[in-house]
């Protein structure tokens, strides 16, 4: 067999392993294995809806002065907001953000937030991770902390930068999130 027929081989079986190996792959979630780690990037939207008859947000406690706060200082609000493909609501569900976040600043919007970001879509479904960091809401890029995490996540460490993609007077907002996670092969 000549020298390009070999390399003609090698590359349709390479394209093959490639395509193969992308069948496994979301739209919206890359993972990339090292040897040692694997990276996987996720980008979705959380939707955070205070508003109406059917809330993904509720405030379940408060201090005695919070009512007179600027930044809300001592809210403390459960979650279970929907995490879509897409910043419309109507977008493809991929999970579910479950967890609290309360007002943690007496000058600023900062919002610390303990949530596990849970998903039900391809590869991931069942896997979660789990944020705790402060998020300085009113910044138009922010970054938070990874800190654990299920399933294809265990043992996750990483970030996210997360972007209002949309906001209005009753809370409720669109938020972009990027997260890059390491785990353990």
């Amino acid at each position: 067999m000549g020298r390009v027929a070999v390399l003609v081989i090698l590359l349709f079986v390479t394209i093959l392993t490639w395509v193969a190996e992308g069948q496994d792959q979301e739209s919206w979630a890359k993972r990339v294995d090292t040897g040692k780690e694997v990276v996987t990037t996720l980008q979705f939207y959380f939707h955070d809806k205070l508003s109406g008859s059917n809330p993904s947000a509720v405030r379940i406690a408060q201090a005695d002065g919070t009512n007179n706060s600027n930044t809300l200082f001592g809210a403390l609000l459960m979650i279970d907001d929907a995490l879509t493909i897409g910043p419309e609501p109507t977008s493809k569900l991929i999970g579910r953000a479950r967890g609290l976040y309360g007002s943690a600043g007496q000058t600023d919007m900062g919002l610390i937030m303990v949530v596990s970001y849970g998903f039900t879509d391809g590869i991931y479904q069942g896997s979660s991770f789990s944020l705790l960091s402060l998020n300085p809401a009113m910044n138009p890029v922010r970054e938070m902390a990874i800190v654990g995490g299920t399933g294809l996540f265990r043992l996750a460490r990483g970030y996210a930068i997360a972007q209002t993609y949309s906001a209005n007077a009753s809370g409720d907002a669109i938020v972009g999130y990027n997260v890059t996670l390491v785990t353990y092969v």
